[in-house]
């Protein structure tokens, strides 16, 4: 996991990266897959199964894994 200390930077990483989006602070990546009808982090998404991960901003930053940020 890589620590993201700044909103420019994590704005940055998002604008660079089409599977992640902001959920007001909150990170979410997001692509399609059946597996998410099953998955605790399933969701529909315009009637298709997404798996959704959420990464949410704390004291310091984001965590995020480090293969959105390259």
């Amino acid at each position: 996991m890589t620590q993201i200390k700044s909103l420019e930077e994590m704005e940055q990483i998002v604008s660079r990266n089409k599977t992640l989006s902001w959920d007001g602070w909150t990170v979410v990546s997001s692509y399609p897959s059946d597996k998410g009808s099953t998955s605790k982090d399933g969701a529909l998404v315009n009637g298709k199964w997404h798996v959704q991960r959420r990464f949410e901003p704390n004291e310091s930053g984001w965590n995020i894994p480090g293969k959105f940020v390259r």
